[in-house]
Formats: structure tokens, C-alpha cells, sequence
């Protein structure tokens, strides 16, 4: 492990007895106590987590916009200051070089959340398509911590910390800043959980502060520290994509079933916008879809599905849901294979068990 990176809550994490392993070029908790334990915790109270390891990336200038809106798959025109739109990175084929999502600071400033796998790839891809832009592309991903509060009662632990924020007002996918430490810092309605929660922005130096205090103030409230096995099923079950499983560079977003990020009718040529209009215009072949096991097993990333004894398609995500208490997964289907309730079969390890296509998300948390 020598050769990876640690986030400024390592130590942190080790006095907590935290399994740590491999993850995106970073050491990372896997684990506190048990992946069905922190899921649920989440799902019913409150869970932290240090996600330090995602990249930031910033770009600044006349010509800010238009950057953006060549790179990304949404219509980052429709953006507010102080609004986050989830979108995708594209390449010229109109393939996901990656998810994002994008802040409009100001009319001239964008701050970008890309996946730690693939910030310097995201990072050299954008610099690249700079060429020709007025607009300056900024990696300040080693100048940031962050840190996620999710579950039903994460906005009142962090209100104990956070006096200058009324989360009242905040809305979903919106920011703010607020003052800790003597630091200005960002903090967004925002989460990869299916539940309510926030996520802070700070500086490497304070985040123990922060994360130490949040603990402390969250006890009365069930808060515990959570890792990226929990954070994986959580936002499994609420469909959220995770890029290299669910998308890559061979998916478009109207295969996975992103349609709803892909604004074709956006006043620009964007990066693949012709073979994206081409795809719609003749109808895609595959399809991500949710599912069900129907017999006991545990459905996995690339199993094969089949129909009739004929393949159609190939797991992309999958677990037992810790808090559905059910087998479930993404796959994608051929299409016509991809209607809701079709069943289907899945290969798991070397049994064919039945699923059956159903609707996403799994999981959709109650309206308060």
C-alpha cells in the first residue's frame, strides 16, 4: 500500500478500528463493523462518511460555460448559482468518460465532482477539449476534503455544527457555504445513498475537526462512521450508477437509462451530440435495467443473463440488499428482453435462477 494515497481522516479512521483497503489509488475504509449494520444505520438514522478521495475540479473564465456544455451531456445553461445538476462527461462518441456533477459557482466558475478512479484521466480529458476556450481547467482535488452526512437525521446533526445554514431552505441537488474552523466552506444537498444528507467541502487541515466533532455531536442521534462496502450497497439499492460497473466508455446515456441527463436539444454542439441523435432517432439495442431474484443467490457484476437458453445481456451491479432484505441488481438487457416484468434468468455460479425486470429505484426513502 505504500505507493497509494491516504485522505487527511487516515488516522481517524485506524483509531477507529476501520478495515482499510485498496481503492482508487487511496487506502480507504472498506468497513467500521459490519457492511449490513452501517447500511441500515443509514437507512434508519445517520451515517458519516470521508469521501476525500473523490476529485474537484474547477473551471474558471469567459468562456467557462461553453466548456462545460462541449464536455458534458446536460444543459449546464439551466443552471442557477448555488444549483448542481448531475450530468455526464462525454466522449466524442457519446460514451461516459465518467459522471459528475456540476456546481455553478458563479457566472464564470464551474466546480466539477468527478470519481477518484478517474480524475486525472477526467482532468487531462477536459484540458484537452479546453483547447480554443477562454477558461482556465483547475485540479484542486489534493485541496479538498470532503466529507457526507447522509440519513433521515443528518441535517439535524449537522445543524449542532453548522449555525449559518437554514436546512429548511436548502433544496435538493442546491449549495450553500457556511463558516467552520475560520473557513469558508461549500456544503450541498447532495448524497449517493438514496436518503436526505449533505456533503462538506473543507480544507485537508480541518477535516479532522470536523469529522471528530460530527461524531461527537451525532451519539444522541445513532450517527456512526460508515464505509465504502456500505456505501456501495446504499446506493445500489437506490439505482444509483457507478461508473465501471454500470457505465464506462462503451455505454451511452440512453442505454443506461440516463436519458433524463442527456438534453440533445441544448443550443450547442456538444462532445458525441450527432451519434446521440442518431442512437435515439434508430432506437438502442440494450438497455440498463433493475431486477429481482426470484430464488436465493447473490446476483454480481458481469454475470451472464439468458432467456430461453439464449444470452441477452450481463450483470452490471448487484448484492443482497441489506436493508430489502432481497437479491437485486442492474443489468443490461437486449432490448427487447428489457420491459418491466420480463423474466429472465441469471448465471450465478453456474445456476440459472430466475429474475424478473423491475422498476428503479429499489429503494426510494419515505416523504418527510
Amino acid at each position: 500500500m505504500e505507493s497509494l494515497k491516504r485522505t487527511p481522516l487516515y488516522e481517524d479512521h485506524k483509531k477507529l478500528g476501520a478495515r482499510i483497503v485498496p481503492f482508487a489509488g487511496f487506502e480507504m475504509p472498506v468497513q467500521f463493523s459490519s457492511i449490513i449494520e452501517e447500511h441500515n444505520n443509514v437507512r434508519t438514522k445517520v451515517g458519516i462518511f470521508d469521501v476525500s478521495h473523490m476529485g474537484e475540479i474547477w473551471i474558471k473564465g469567459k468562456d467557462a460555460l461553453n466548456l462545460v456544455q462541449k464536455v458534458s451531456s446536460n444543459n449546464a445553461e439551466k443552471l442557477s448559482i448555488g444549483q448542481i445538476q448531475y450530468s455526464g462527461l462525454l466522449t466524442k462518441k457519446g460514451t461516459f468518460v465518467d459522471d459528475m456533477l456540476v456546481h455553478k459557482i458563479e457566472d464564470e466558475i464551474y466546480f466539477l465532482v468527478v470519481n477518484a478512479s478517474n480524475l486525472e484521466k477526467d482532468f487531462n480529458f477536459i484540458l484537452e477539449n479546453s483547447r480554443g476556450f477562454d477558461a482556465e481547467v483547475l485540479n484542486k482535488s489534493d485541496e479538498t476534503a470532503q466529507i457526507a452526512i447522509q440519513g433521515p437525521f443528518a441535517t439535524q446533526v449537522v445543524s449542532k455544527i453548522v449555525k449559518d445554514v437554514d436546512f429548511s431552505t436548502l433544496k435538493y441537488y442546491w449549495f450553500t457555504y457556511c463558516n467552520l474552523f475560520n473557513e469558508r466552506c461549500l456544503i450541498s444537498r447532495t448524497g449517493y445513498t438514496g436518503e436526505d444528507g449533505v456533503e462538506i467541502y473543507i480544507s485537508p487541515k480541518n477535516a479532522s475537526n470536523l469529522w471528530n466533532d460530527l461524531l461527537i455531536v451525532g451519539k444522541d442521534y445513532g450517527l456512526k462512521p460508515i464505509g465504502l462496502g456500505a456505501r456501495d450497497t446504499l446506493r445500489l439499492e437506490a439505482c444509483m450508477a457507478l461508473y465501471g460497473n454500470d457505465i464506462d466508455d462503451t455505454t451511452t446515456p440512453l442505454e443506461a437509462d440516463l436519458s433524463w441527463i442527456l438534453k440533445l436539444d441544448k443550443n450547442c454542439d456538444f462532445n458525441g451530440k450527432e451519434i446521440l441523435l442518431k442512437q435515439k432517432e434508430e432506437g438502442i439495442k440494450r438497455k440498463l435495467i433493475a431486477f429481482e431474484l426470484k430464488e436465493q443467490g447473490i446476483p454480481r457484476h458481469l454475470m451472464e443473463c439468458f432467456k430461453d437458453g439464449e444470452k441477452i445481456g450481463f450483470v452490471t451491479s448487484g448484492t443482497l440488499a441489506p436493508y430489502l432484505k432481497k437479491p437485486i441488481g442492474m443489468a443490461y438487457l437486449s432490448i427487447e428482453h428489457a420491459n418491466l416484468d420480463n423474466e429472465f434468468s441469471v448465471d450465478v455460479r453456474g445456476k440459472r435462477l430466475k429474475a424478473v425486470v423491475v422498476n428503479k429505484p429499489f429503494y426510494k426513502r419515505p416523504k418527510k
